[in-house]
């Protein structure tokens, strides 16, 4: 099982997800953050006073995956966030040691299943 953390841009979070769920990952987490990378910002003026910009928004996601899902994931998130410029974004590839999902107790690898059954969807 794997955690996967990726910052990319917020403008490309639709495309980044219609390529997770063209690949059957539907379950992620979504969070606006701020950071600083290669880019190092940008400086721009505001109402006449010169003002450095040096944390750029940014979305974080983050998904839970079973191994055999890694490789569309990580190609799903790289192929929708590419802009081919600058700041793109960045994605981490985490172990996860052990998981539970709380409403039904189920564990691991049944826990972080990536598509749900016919049944679950009716």
């Amino acid at each position: 099982m794997k955690l996967i953390i990726a910052y990319i841009r917020p403008e490309r979070l639709n495309d980044v997800k219609q390529a997770l769920f063209a690949k059957n990952i539907f379950s992620m987490t979504v969070t606006n953050v701020l950071g600083s990378g290669r880019q190092k910002g940008f400086h721009e003026t505001y109402r006449g006073l010169p003002v450095e910009v040096n944390l750029l928004k940014k979305v974080r996601l983050e998904i839970g995956v079973n191994d055999e899902f890694e490789e569309a994931a990580l190609d799903a998130i790289s192929d929708g966030a590419r802009t081919g410029a600058e700041g793109d974004g960045v994605i981490f590839v985490l172990d996860i040691a052990r998981s539970l999902r709380v409403r039904t107790g189920e564990t691991d690898i049944d826990a972080v299943a990536a598509t749900r059954s016919s049944a679950e969807n009716n």
